[in-house]
């Protein structure tokens, strides 16, 4: 491996879903340099009932991260179990509930995150992008208001604008990692509803804007059945600078053929054999590395 990567202080990769986790699995050999700010705004499947029941951030993606770096096949198990049609907690799934009932026993959800990852021998850092549950609002070019994600999964169109419900601050702890990180990455994942939640949050943009930390977009494999799936990477890149008032990104890694990215890139990343649209652990170290060498 190349040492480019092995020698950064802090790494911080911000996302959601299946993609921040497969960021955060490929590079967990930073241990406690690497830390993920994880989208916390999901209100569908079993992170919408648990939000409809109680006043909670979304706790799915954080738990698939820790699905994703926990090394005990059994431990992946249990957090993924979902519970069926013949159960009382029918929907609901167990990793969700222990990280709820966790953050129902300590003083704030970060130390109930912290305390299941000690418990699974996890030592690369999760943290909520806030602790204030909120949700995710689009507004459309027709003017409507599309009010949570699973509206927001729906459009047909990019919207006119994206927005949180309410003002989240971000964890002090978030905000000590940016300031600190050698490198931060955005991606893959889902464009509206996993990458863009956590740069919605301002004292985030604001602190990435600050530092000279080189950002790193990480595109999908395949395209994202979404509004922003049928865009190329380089508009998706205006976009997201649009919305967040400064370029933010300094390097693209991408598959995809752009005639309109102007901005420095790299590809030849490879898919996992077993999952076509995931990217292959080594395959993405590698091509970091690549990118931090072009940068």
């Amino acid at each position: 491996m190349d040492c480019q990567l092995t020698e950064l202080k802090c790494v911080t990769a911000l996302g959601g879903g299946h993609g921040l986790g497969r960021v955060l699995s490929s590079l967990q050999f930073l241990q406690h340099r690497l830390v993920g700010i994880v989208a916390t705004t999901d209100n569908g499947g079993a992170s919408g009932l648990l939000r409809r029941a109680h006043q909670t951030i979304a706790w799915g993606d954080i738990r698939n991260c820790l699905s994703q770096l926990t090394e005990q096949p059994l431990a992946a198990d249990v957090l993924n179990y979902r519970f069926n049609e013949e159960s009382a907690l029918q929907g609901h799934n167990l990793g969700n509930l222990l990280l709820y009932t966790l953050d129902q026993l300590s003083a704030r959800p970060l130390d109930g995150i912290q305390l299941l990852s000690r418990l699974l021998n996890i030592n690369t850092r999760l943290l909520p992008m806030s602790e204030v549950p909120v949700d995710l609002i689009a507004d459309t070019h027709e003017g409507l208001e599309c009010f949570g994600e699973l509206l927001v999964d729906q459009l047909h169109h990019m919207p006119k604008s994206l927005r949180l419900s309410a003002t989240a601050q971000p964890t002090p702890e978030a905000l000590k990692h940016l300031r600190r990180s050698d490198l931060i990455i955005i991606g893959p994942g889902s464009f509206l509803t996993s990458l863009m939640p956590p740069l919605l949050v301002d004292k985030i943009v604001e602190t990435i804007a600050s530092q000279s930390a080189p950002v790193i977009f990480i595109d999908n494999l395949l395209a994202e059945q979404s509004p922003a799936g049928q865009l190329p990477v380089s508009a998706r890149i205006r976009w997201l600078e649009e919305k967040v008032g400064f370029q933010l990104i300094d390097m693209v890694i991408t598959n995809h053929a752009d005639k309109d990215l102007t901005l420095p890139h790299v590809n030849g990343i490879e898919a996992d054999r077993n999952a076509p649209q995931r990217h292959d652990k080594v395959s993405l170290r590698n091509t970091l590395n690549k990118a931090l060498a072009a940068l």
